[in-house]
């Protein structure tokens, strides 16, 4: 990688295709009712090596491993209440599976490893099938050795849409992710080392958004757009600040939530984390405003640029209503809840001292030296099938009282359900947001209430994946 790519990679990122990421003109509302449960939607993912312009239009492309050989894969769309087919063929040289994250679907369609289904062979298909219950911002990744398949590409986005979606100029999906890269231009291949392991996990040098590399995002002054943002890097938090405009949370997780300012009108999301936002483009004609990443104190840079046209659409943004209807998720009963504490532990500048890793316990060293560093209620997990933490009665709501004892993030994702979060450090939350992956910072308690309505062995992991490959990690049985 050239010195000039170098400097490039620690300023801003692209738009992965303006308008082509999103459509213009969404359909009039109601126009989709009583459409949804009348079809299937069929599609093919083939994992597959490729190469893609992670550098930019000029730069040498990377090769990469992708859905139907790009990154992102393909962006899927379907509509609240239809049903998805989706057959994967594998055409990489080791198993793989895929993951339907944040999608309530059958336990049977999960996509983990010997937990829900048997791993996809080199060579061989699998076909996922069902349905969408839940309108929202979705994606779909493997879960097979997935600290090194999804930062090598594999990935990609499933829209759920509205039944009456609210109207907008562009509905646009940003799918930001960091890449590690040698000075050669490819991927590094440090895979799962302790040191990614035991700290914060693998963070990248180099940061696209819809696997492109670019500079400037194109606006025209009084439109209105739905920005979907999703977080697929391994590990990096971004903190995204929106110079001179003011953009209003409209879902988290796919999730609507009451629509509110971020607060500091900073945006931020933990891997994994999904935000819908509405942007109004209130900028001057010919004048560029800049999108910071600040999460990081000591490694803010400029994502990309909103460059306004001379031109506006019109004088001022419309004033339609913004607020999304509620999916039918069934409500928590908190006051009658279970209560469970799950207790987050390990990685450096920790206390832990040891811990218990298939039934033997060991010391801190000895966890190391098995490449383990994190630990759930003492327990270090080894693949993807350890005997379930916690069994919970179907339909019963419950709690979790979660304490991240650790000096480090950790965006916590439960498969198979959203749940409400409640309380952090003991402070009700002001919009009570449905979620499904809860980002904890250090020494943080935060409470999740949810009904536990599907039944089936879930994953509750870290999805920093090196923190999930590091034993942070464990299963929650519903029967």
């Amino acid at each position: 990688m050239t010195e000039a790519h170098c400097s490039r990679t620690r300023r801003r990122l692209l738009l992965g295709g303006a308008v082509a990421a999103g459509a213009w003109a969404i359909a009039p509302r109601g126009a989709l009712i009583g459409l949804a449960r009348a079809q299937t939607r069929e599609h093919r993912l083939i994992a597959q090596p490729g190469e893609a312009p992670l550098l930019g239009p000029s730069g040498p492309k990377v090769p990469i491993w992708g859905y139907n050989g790009r990154v992102p894969g393909p962006e899927l769309r379907v509509r609240q209440g239809e049903r998805l087919r989706v057959t994967v063929e594998n055409r990489l040289n080791e198993e793989t599976t895929v993951h339907w994250h944040g999608v309530r679907v059958p336990n049977a369609m999960d996509g983990v490893p010997h937990l829900t289904q048997k791993p996809i062979a080199p060579g061989e298909r699998f076909t996922y099938e069902f349905e969408a219950p839940d309108a929202g911002t979705y994606w779909y990744h493997p879960h097979q050795r997935s600290y090194e398949q999804v930062d090598r590409g594999l990935y990609g986005a499933l829209i759920v849409e509205e039944p009456a979606p609210i109207r907008v100029d562009r509905d646009v999906t940003w799918i930001l992710d960091d890449w590690r890269l040698t000075r050669e231009g490819r991927v590094s291949e440090t895979f799962g080392n302790m040191r990614d392991v035991a700290h914060n996990g693998r963070i990248g040098n180099t940061i696209t958004i819809n696997g492109v590399f670019f500079d400037e995002f194109a606006l025209h002054g009084g439109e209105r757009i739905r920005l979907r943002l999703i977080n697929a890097a391994n590990a990096r938090i971004f903190g995204l600040e929106f110079a001179d405009h003011r953009p209003i949370v409209i879902a988290l997780d796919g999730q609507p939530v009451t629509p509110h300012a971020p607060p500091n009108g900073r945006v931020v999301l933990g891997p994994a984390m999904r935000c819908d936002l509405i942007l109004d483009a209130v900028g001057r004609p010919g004048h560029r405003y800049v999108v910071r990443d600040m999460f990081y104190k000591t490694m803010a840079y400029e994502l990309l640029s909103f460059t306004y046209s001379n031109k506006p659409l019109r004088a001022k943004p419309p004033e339609s209503p913004i607020e999304l209807p509620r999916n039918r998720l069934r409500e928590p009963d908190v006051a009658r809840a279970q209560t469970h504490r799950i207790h987050f532990q390990g990685g450096m500048i920790g206390d832990l001292t040891g811990a218990t890793l298939n039934g033997r316990p060991l010391d801190m060293r000895q966890m190391m030296q098995s490449g383990k560093a994190w630990a759930v209620n003492g327990v270090v997990a080894s693949g993807h099938t350890p005997e379930p933490m916690l069994t919970l009665t179907r339909d019963r709501s419950y709690v979790l009282a979660l304490h991240n004892d650790t000096a480090w993030h950790h965006p916590m994702h439960l498969h198979g359900h959203s749940f409400r979060v409640i309380r952090r450090n003991g402070r009700p939350t002001p919009y009570r947001e449905w979620q499904d992956t809860v980002l904890l910072s250090p020494d943080e308690n935060v409470e999740v209430a949810f009904v536990a309505d599907n039944p089936g062995d879930w994953m509750f992991h870290c999805h920093i994946l090196e923190h999930q490959e590091g034993g942070m990690m464990n299963v929650i049985r519903v029967t």
